[in-house]
């Protein structure tokens, strides 16, 4: 699967021979795991009907938790469950958030050392974009990698957000994160209760809005760099706040991608390594709600 986030390259779970896709879980009125109606990208797909991450003549069974014929299952400690999800991700984000709180308090943002504190956050952002990239690019998790890129990440954050919620807004970076976790609690009972259907059209739809809204803020970006002030406005004023809403939205609508890639993963028996991909996107897409949140606060109180 070529999903979603900052990082467009990121795939889904991988497998041995290296081909990535989005399978279909079983949703809400959805076609079961193990039918031919299983992936709905089956167009073309090799691997459509079949269970992706079973090895051999084992391909041929399409349910990775089917029994014997004495009723007993086949062992499943070496395949991703949600426990492993979830400490995957807690790790994660933990190590994202406590970087973020040491360059809040260590690194300082008076007049006399901004300069200094802005050159470090810049600096470890960047990287941590390379890192993520690199990342997105391999065929396998790699563990280190991932928490070394919410590592630096968090230093970025932590400057940033300190900056805003001293300089801009007060209170910025706690709203941002309350308003993040909102979105994420909406959107995982949305998904879970078949509100918000994930399928070829949705993706395609997320993935062209997605790019659509990247160009344009890089194109923001260059104005700004080369003209001076705001740019094209898009990150400012009335047009700011409305491209902060769709930021938002694109945000909640990555959520949507990765909890079906999480169910994906599950129900088709992917590897218990492959849970630290579903972190790193986690990880990636919260990242975005919580950037996005926090522009948008700047502009409504800075406008005050």
């Amino acid at each position: 699967m070529r999903s979603s986030n900052p990082v467009f390259s990121r795939r889904g779970f991988s497998r041995d021979n290296g081909h990535a896709q989005f399978n279909a879980a079983p949703q809400a009125g959805g076609p079961a795991v193990g039918t031919q109606q299983g992936n709905p990208y089956a167009g073309g797909n090799p691997y459509a009907g079949q269970n992706p991450y079973a090895q051999g003549d084992q391909q041929t069974y399409a349910n990775p938790y089917a029994q014997d014929q004495y009723g007993v299952q086949a062992p499943t400690t070496d395949r991703m469950t949600m426990d492993d999800v979830v400490m995957r991700t807690a790790t994660t984000l933990g190590t994202l958030i406590v970087t973020a709180a040491l360059a809040w308090w260590f690194l300082p943002i008076d007049p006399a050392n901004m300069g200094k504190s802005y050159g470090i956050a810049i600096g470890a952002g960047l990287v941590a974009m390379v890192l993520a990239l690199v990342q997105s690019f391999k065929r396998k998790a790699s563990p280190a990698l991932i928490l070394a890129y919410a590592a630096l990440e968090g230093v970025f954050l932590g400057v940033v957000s300190n900056v805003v919620d001293n300089y801009v807004a007060n209170g910025a970076a706690m709203q941002a994160v309350i308003g993040t976790m909102a979105v994420f609690t909406a959107v995982l009972v949305a998904y879970k209760a078949g509100w918000i259907r994930v399928n070829r059209r949705f993706y395609g739809f997320v993935m062209a809005a997605a790019m659509g809204f990247v160009l344009l803020m890089a194109v923001n970006l260059l104005f700004a760099v080369f003209g001076g002030g705001d740019g094209l406005g898009f990150r400012s004023g009335g047009l700011g706040i409305i491209f902060g809403i769709i930021g938002v939205l694109l945000g909640a609508c990555f959520l949507a991608l990765d909890f079906k890639q999480v169910e994906d993963g599950i129900a088709y028996g992917a590897p218990r390594e492959e849970s630290w991909l579903a972190a790193f996107g986690l990880t990636m897409t919260l990242v975005w709600i919580y950037m996005e949140f926090l522009r948008l606060i700047a502009i409504l109180q800075g406008d005050d």
